[in-house]
């Protein structure tokens, strides 16, 4: 069986013939906790504060997304100046740039020719089955109007979730990153102040003809593994052309995180509410995941291992 190492807090398979079962027996074991934990977190009075916070931020198109990452690359949440006023109680600073983005106009239109009644009435089209007033509203055009991004306005805080592992990590980090090289990997640590992907801790980039390289923001080091190893997880399992289902890689990759931050002694409650923000209603699909996501979790744990004095193997 698996068994505590009392020196470490690690857990340690013993056995080399029944190693990989007993692994595979643990990693299953703990994302059933996880599950368990998500649906916990996500019933919580802090997550629906943090719910509430997000069903106030509009959804944009990608039209929109491109042009507020052309004129303020590291924006995160925008609002319009008197949204932040009114729903959140917040303002914008003095001397801000506005970021400008396409708002529909929505208006009766036309059952015939899709016109405004406006519009209706300069045209050509002879539609008079009905009156105006019981048109269907839909969209009519678009107009520019300004929004400002969160780093953009000063007042009260905004409900946030703490998604960063923790616990004692000062020497576990140099061993997840030296095992860069075992996993085809590279890593760089980037300082907070020059950090240029705004809210993500971390990113994986795949460039041609180039191993998979992992960016990672300078922070607490039990914070750092557990970015580290779900950028890990991404690069081992998930192919960057392929972003059919973004909800379901982000599941994978931080259930691997969670995983091997349980095995090396993290506390891993940030993995639980970075689920519960993604997995919508349905957690157990980290269940239907869970051979790909043992498989990774193995290789990850024992590349981390072989830089440790504590290793996995017997």
């Amino acid at each position: 069986m698996a068994s505590l190492d009392p020196t470490s807090g690690h857990v340690a398979f013993d056995d080399a013939d029944a190693r990989a079962d007993q692994m595979h027996q643990a990693i299953d074991q703990w994302l059933a906790d996880l599950v368990d934990a998500v649906d916990e977190a996500r019933a919580s009075a802090e997550f629906q504060r943090w719910l509430d916070v997000q069903s106030r931020f509009h959804d944009y198109s990608h039209r929109n997304t491109l042009l507020i990452t052309l004129q303020c690359p590291d924006a995160t949440k925008v609002a319009g100046y008197r949204t932040w006023q009114r729903e959140f109680n917040r303002h914008v600073k003095e001397g801000e740039s506005a970021i400008w983005i396409w708002a529909p106009l929505i208006s009766p239109q036309c059952p015939e020719c899709g016109n405004s009644p406006s519009y209706h009435a300069d045209s050509d089209c002879e539609y008079d089955e009905t009156p105006t007033e019981e048109w269907d509203e839909g969209v009519v055009g678009f107009k520019p109007v300004s929004v400002f991004d969160v780093s953009q306005t000063e007042g009260e805080p905004l409900a946030e979730l703490d998604t960063a592992a923790t616990g004692t990590a000062d020497a576990l980090f140099p061993a997840v990153v030296d095992a860069a090289s075992d996993l085809g990997v590279t890593v760089e640590v980037i300082a907070a102040a020059a950090w240029p992907h705004g809210d993500a801790a971390g990113v994986c980039r795949h460039d041609e003809d180039a191993m998979p390289h992992i960016e990672v923001r300078h922070d607490d080091p039990a914070a750092m593994v557990g970015t580290c190893v779900h950028e890990y997880a991404h690069a081992l399992c998930h192919d960057p052309d392929d972003t059919a289902d973004r909800t379901a890689r982000e599941l994978e990759a931080e259930a691997v995180a969670y995983v091997v931050g349980r095995h090396f002694d993290l506390e891993m409650d940030g993995s639980v509410r970075y689920l519960a923000a993604w997995s919508d209603d349905d957690p157990d699909r980290l269940l239907d995941r869970c051979e790909r996501i043992r498989e990774t979790s193995r290789t990850v744990i024992d590349a981390i291992a072989d830089h440790t004095d504590c290793s996995a193997s017997p």
